[in-house]
């Protein structure tokens, strides 16, 4: 049972005023117009049926989002979750760690599960109606809102259930207003309607597509563009959306910047089965999706698409550099080189493209000595954490120590130094720009007026150091047992 009558609630109409920018509660009064963030709530283990694993996970889980840790807690109460799926402190919890992160869409699940177990936990059926008015589902909201009336709220919990009740009555009358508007071919009044609308029902898809509809209608493409967008994110496969985004900035001549790639993608996936019979249509549409591919770091996808263009325009140049970028993802540096010097010969003062081959000339001489992501196994285009996680298993794998056959150690101690080395050149963003530039930060002969490589030293040097740091490996002492 909680402890006294309602768990502790901090309220503000004016979060920004009160609380510190850029912290937890600072996140969540951006979500909601009136802040409800739970502080404390304790409760007894009997009834929640909480096992001690589970307690801690929860307490632990508390002082980490107390702290603005907010993944961390988020992983204890993914666990306090996993240990105890009927615990509706639990799923409370991690209901608010989701809203002070911005999911609020992975919030409404959880406290949806904890209405169910708890009935009467208005602060949880509160934020839940806050999220449905923000989302504009006003009918469920209200529901919830009214509810709340009627579970013996406190004087905090009464006020505020009955000033959402209000709003959300006034965004019914207007969305009602918006749409008789709307149908009378009014634009100007139903976008006058709708923006006041979505000053609360920020997360409404659909209104948002009504006053993009209100602006095409009005002759103001770019501000339909931007509700659009913001629809697309709202709702999942929104095709209609990007579709209408990608006609838009066809219509303005400036598809280059329509959208971001991914999404590009399968708007001028689009446009190809729409004209289906026009051939430059489709030419176009697959030279773009070719760049969008290519720039996303998808290389497989932008060499077979980036192909088919050039069966057809075996001298498009934009073909040529694209795909060649996507080879050198591949580590395909012969024909990366290729590709540049075919686009070099039809555009020879092209600086992208001899920018392009020099590196990929560089490239082809490095891979021929030592290739700090082979070492790893990993791609070129890892990820720091892929890298870290590698270097840590071949770290293990591969320390001197679990060797006791003297050739075995010496194989051993250089295989150990070279993934110390590859991590070390891999996890330095500056160092490893300058080896995918093709050139090694660690050889001395690559560096000019530079010393000798750190790396060519004993194993005796090495010994101490913790595979596991995040840093440089001259920080910590490591010890096997």
């Amino acid at each position: 049972m909680l402890v006294g009558h309602t768990p502790f609630l901090l309220f503000t109409r004016e979060p920004s005023d009160m609380v510190a920018p850029g912290s937890v509660t600072s996140r969540l009064g951006s979500v909601f117009p009136f802040l409800l963030v739970l502080v404390d709530l304790q409760y007894e283990g009997a009834e929640c049926g909480v096992n001690a694993d589970v307690e801690k996970h929860l307490e632990l889980g508390k002082k980490l989002l107390a702290a603005g840790q907010l993944a961390d807690a988020l992983s204890q109460f993914h666990a306090a979750v996993d240990g105890d799926p009927d615990n509706y402190i639990a799923y409370y919890r991690r209901a608010t760690v989701f809203l002070a992160m911005g999911k609020s869409k992975a919030a409404l699940p959880d406290l949806t599960k904890v209405i169910q177990l708890k009935m009467d936990f208005t602060a949880a059926r509160l934020q839940r109606g806050h999220l449905l008015l923000k989302q504009g589902k006003l009918d469920e909201a209200e529901d919830d809102f009214k509810k709340v009336l009627k579970s013996n709220p406190s004087e905090n919990e009464e006020k505020e259930a009955q000033s959402q009740l209000i709003k959300s009555d006034e965004m019914q009358r207007l969305r009602s207003q918006a749409l008789n508007a709307f149908g009378s071919g009014d634009y100007t009044a139903a976008i006058a309607f709708l923006d006041k609308i979505l000053e609360v029902c920020v997360w409404d898809a659909e209104l948002r597509e009504l006053r993009a509809e209100c602006f095409i209608k009005e002759g103001e493409p770019r501000k339909a563009i931007s509700d659009l967008k913001a629809a697309s994110k709202l709702k999942n496969d929104n095709t209609e959306a990007f579709y209408k985004i990608s006609t838009l900035y066809y219509q303005l001549g400036d598809h280059e910047l329509s959208l971001r790639y991914t999404d590009a993608t399968s708007k001028y996936e689009s446009v190809m089965k729409t004209e289906p019979n026009i051939a430059e249509y489709t030419i176009r549409s697959k030279e773009r999706i070719c760049h969008c591919f290519s720039k996303d770091e998808k290389p497989v996808e932008a060499i077979r698409v980036c192909s088919e263009v050039l069966q057809m325009e075996p001298d498009n140049v934009n073909a040529l550099k694209d795909r060649a970028e996507a080879y050198l993802i591949e580590e395909m540096y012969d024909e990366a080189i290729q590709d540049y010097e075919t686009a070099q010969e039809h555009n020879e003062n092209d600086q992208q493209i001899r920018e392009g081959l020099e590196k990929a000339q560089r490239l082809l001489k490095q891979s021929q000595k030592r290739d700090y992501y082979k070492i790893l196994g990993v791609k070129r285009n890892a990820k720091k954490q892929e890298i870290i996680k590698a270097y840590r298993k071949l770290a293990l794998q591969w320390h001197p120590d679990n060797f006791q056959n003297e050739e075995e150690k010496k194989k051993a101690e250089k295989k150990f130094i070279d993934i110390a080395a590859a991590k070390e050149v891999l996890s330095d963003p500056e160092m490893r720009k300058k080896f995918d530039d093709g050139e090694d930060p660690l050889d001395a002969e690559s560096q000019q007026g530079g010393g000798g490589n750190p790396f060519h030293r004993s194993w005796n040097s090495w010994q101490g150091f913790n595979p596991f740091s995040s840093g440089g490996p001259f920080r910590f002492k490591f010890h096997f047992n």
